[in-house]
C-alpha cells in the first residue's frame, strides 16, 4: 500500500514537520515510544481523522483500529505513524494517510467471505487491514524490497490469510481470480482491463486513475451483470503504476 492523500482533506505537511521527519530519519535509533501511548494514538487516529470524517463503516473502523500501523513504516518515523499525512517508506515510495487507506476499504465494501486482490503492497498495511475484513488476501509488488520486506511484517505479525507476491500487479493475479475486491494503490493513465476482468459478479474495483504526479480521480468500478459501473470519488495524488502499464 502506497501513497496518497485526498485533496481538500490533507493536512499537508509543513516545513517544520518535514524537518522533524527529515532529522528523525537521519538520526541513530528509535524514538521511545511505549505500546500503550501507540494504542492511544490509534484510537485518536481513529475518531479525530476516520469517524470525524466520513469513514462511517463499523467493521473498517474495528480493523483499523487494531492494526499497528507504528510496525509498517521505518522505526525511527514511527511516532509520526498516526499522523494525517502519507509517510517515507523507501525506495521512493509512501505509507497512504490513514483516511485514504480507511476510505478505499469502506469503498470496497469488504465481507467476511471475500476474496481481496492488492496491486501495490507497499509497506503491507493496506493488506493487514484487508486481512481482518476478508477471508483472502492477495498482494502483489513490483519492488523487490518492499516485497521481501512487507512479506516479512506481514508474517511476523501473524497475518495468515494474506498471500504475497513480488511482481508486476498490472495483469493481477488471474490464476487466483475472479475476487471479490480489487484495491490499487498505484495510479496507471487508464483503467488495467486484466484487473476489470478479475472482477467476480458484484465485484469492486477502487483505483486512481490519471496522469504521473497529478491530480488524479479516484475511481470505484462495480461488476454488474458482466458490466462495469464506473464513479468518480474524489481527487487524489497517488504515485505512478510502473511495469507493463508503462507499455500500454
Amino acid at each position: 500500500m502506497r501513497c496518497s492523500f485526498r485533496f481538500g482533506w490533507l493536512s499537508f505537511l509543513t516545513l517544520s514537520s518535514l524537518a522533524v521527519i527529515s532529522c528523525a530519519l537521519s538520526t541513530p535509533g528509535e524514538a521511545s515510544q511505549g505500546e500503550s501511548e501507540y494504542v492511544r494514538l490509534r484510537e485518536e487516529m481513529v475518531a479525530s481523522q476516520l469517524e470525524a470524517r466520513d469513514i462511517w463503516d463499523r467493521t473498517v473502523l474495528k480493523a483499523i483500529r487494531v492494526v499497528p500501523r507504528h510496525l509498517f513504516v521505518p522505526a525511527r518515523i514511527r511516532p509520526f505513524a498516526y499522523q494525517d499525512h502519507p509517510l517515507p517508506i523507501g525506495e521512493e515510495q509512501t505509507i497512504s494517510q490513514p483516511y485514504i487507506v480507511a476510505l478505499m476499504t469502506q469503498l470496497a465494501a469488504p465481507k467476511s467471505h471475500h476474496r481481496a486482490l492488492e496491486v501495490g503492497t507497499g509497506s503491507g498495511y493496506q493488506a493487514a487491514v484487508l486481512a481482518g475484513l476478508v477471508e483472502e488476501v492477495y498482494t502483489i509488488e513490483i519492488v523487490p524490497l518492499l516485497a521481501e520486506r512487507s512479506r516479512k511484517v506481514l508474517a511476523d505479525l501473524g497475518y495468515s490469510n494474506v498471500y504475497a507476491r513480488q511482481g508486476d500487479g498490472y495483469r493481477g493475479w488471474p490464476e487466483k481470480a475472479p475476487f471479490d475486491l480489487i484495491l490499487v494503490t498505484a495510479a496507471p493513465g487508464t483503467i488495467p482491463e486484466p484487473l476489470k476482468e478479475q472482477l467476480a459478479e458484484g465485484g469492486r474495483l477502487v483505483i486512481p486513475v490519471g496522469k504521473t504526479w497529478g491530480i488524479q480521480r479516484l475511481m470505484l468500478v462495480t461488476k454488474r451483470k458482466g458490466k462495469f459501473e464506473e464513479k468518480v470519488v474524489t481527487s487524489v495524488r497517488f504515485v505512478p503504476m510502473t511495469g507493463e502499464v508503462q507499455r500500454q
